[in-house]
């Protein structure tokens, strides 16, 4: 890398690396996305580099050792500002794990404050007031107050923040970004003033977040969503141009994997199905019995996928997930549904695949391991949220399209519209 990155972004799990990253793209920056902390510096000469990470729900230590070593690496290869990236559900168990990342940073880089703001207005996701609502609801309303690893019941970002750190947490309400930079700077000082070392930041539209950027062009730690993304581009010289999110054509077999249970992605297995498109449900009861799931879904798959996409997902509702879990414990149960899918995504590239779409966090970042996946460059928007990205793993040595969706993003067509745009 030539001259060092601008921007050096750490995101909490695989499939808010690629959200983070496509924002990024589409408001003008090259960037490449690493599955974890490379070992060495990167020969790619990019704008910003988004180190993947699935700390999301690992014990608070460990997702600061993670983030810390992130950073580290980010640092020596010249990063100018550094972005934390969580989810824009701000989802996180009460010990953390945002407020200890965030206090670990910026203790390690001598950072006296920074901002927290989910809001992405794209996906529906706003801060008012310092509560954060999911479309026309409040966040514990939404159906995340069911998510099985990361339930919210409370929607005020500021107590939940506070909960989560030793440092105290304060609000920059949407009045005062609507008045734009200096306004916004005047607040963050008196916020200083009172002792506060954080901010939530209200935002309900796109234009709030380009409203903020400017005002945290000095800010050596920036902590958000990925909707802010849009704004800090701009801080550099930058704006969108369309060679930046440039991808190879691409070719092969197409197939998805779900591993979410979100409204959302159960919507999208819905309508996948009902268009008469193949789909199979894996069982996890079934998994747990010994019962190999892995081959018998990739010999479904192999008499299905020449018509076409085809769809294996483990996407259930809320009730059905709290039944599996009943039995078989949340944590076994999870991680035995991610890892079967995982086989399942490395016998579909084996088998011919090479465009994927994996649905889910803890899927994504299970899939993206068990592919050999380090690194990818990314591409264009699919839906809000979601690129289509490229890599080139041992099994795909002349490359691999893949896109890693949050299992709350995409429209309800979204697991037939993406191979669509890929094409177009």
């Amino acid at each position: 890398m030539s001259a060092g990155i601008l921007l050096g972004c750490i995101a909490d799990d695989f499939t808010g690396a690629t959200d983070l990253a496509n924002n990024l793209v589409r408001a003008g920056m090259r960037v490449v996305q690493t599955i974890g902390v490379p070992r060495g510096p990167l020969n790619d000469d990019v704008d910003a580099v988004v180190v993947a990470l699935k700390s999301r729900t690992l014990p608070a230590a460990e997702a600061v050792s993670q983030s810390l070593q992130a950073l580290r690496w980010l640092r020596s290869q010249g990063a100018r500002q550094i972005y934390f990236k969580y989810c824009s559900t701000f989802d996180s168990l009460p010990t953390g794990n945002i407020g200890p990342v965030i206090d670990a940073l910026m203790d390690a880089m001598d950072c006296d404050f920074t901002i927290a703001t989910p809001a992405f207005p794209d996906n529906h996701r706003t801060v008012f007031k310092g509560y954060l609502f999911a479309g026309d609801v409040l966040l514990n309303e939404s159906g995340m107050q069911n998510h099985p690893l990361t339930p919210m019941t409370d929607p005020n970002l500021v107590r939940v923040l506070q909960a989560q750190t030793h440092r105290k947490v304060g609000l920059i309400d949407y009045a005062v970004v609507a008045q734009g930079e200096t306004a916004i700077r005047e607040r963050i000082a008196a916020l200083k003033a009172e002792g506060a070392s954080i901010a939530i930041v209200d935002a309900v539209s796109n234009d709030d977040l380009l409203r903020l950027g400017p005002a945290l062009a000095d800010m050596p730690l920036v902590t958000a969503g990925s909707g802010v993304a849009i704004a800090l581009p701009a801080n550099f010289g930058l704006r969108p141009a369309s060679d930046t999110a440039a991808l190879p054509p691409a070719t092969g077999l197409r197939a998805i994997v779900s591993g979410s249970c979100s409204a959302a992605t159960n919507a999208q297995v819905v309508h996948f199905i009902a268009a008469g498109h193949p789909a199979l449900a894996i069982d996890p009861l079934r998994i747990a019995a010994g019962e190999d799931i892995c081959a018998e879904a990739l010999a479904w798959a192999g008499s299905h996928i020449g018509g076409g996409p085809v769809l294996l997902y483990s996407t259930a509702e809320p009730a059905a997930i709290k039944a599996v879990q009943g039995r078989l414990g949340v944590e076994q149960a999870g991680s035995m549904v991610e890892q079967t899918l995982a086989a399942i995504a490395r016998g579909l590239v084996e088998m011919g695949v090479r465009q994927l779409v994996v649905a889910g966090g803890e899927t994504s970042g299970a899939c993206v391991h068990s592919l050999q996946i380090g690194q990818l460059r990314i591409g264009g928007q699919i839906d809000p949220g979601v690129p289509w990205c490229h890599a080139t793993p041992p099994l795909a040595p002349q490359g691999l399209h893949i896109a890693l969706k949050s299992g709350n993003f995409g429209s309800r067509d979204f697991f037939t519209s993406a191979f669509t745009r890929l094409r177009t």
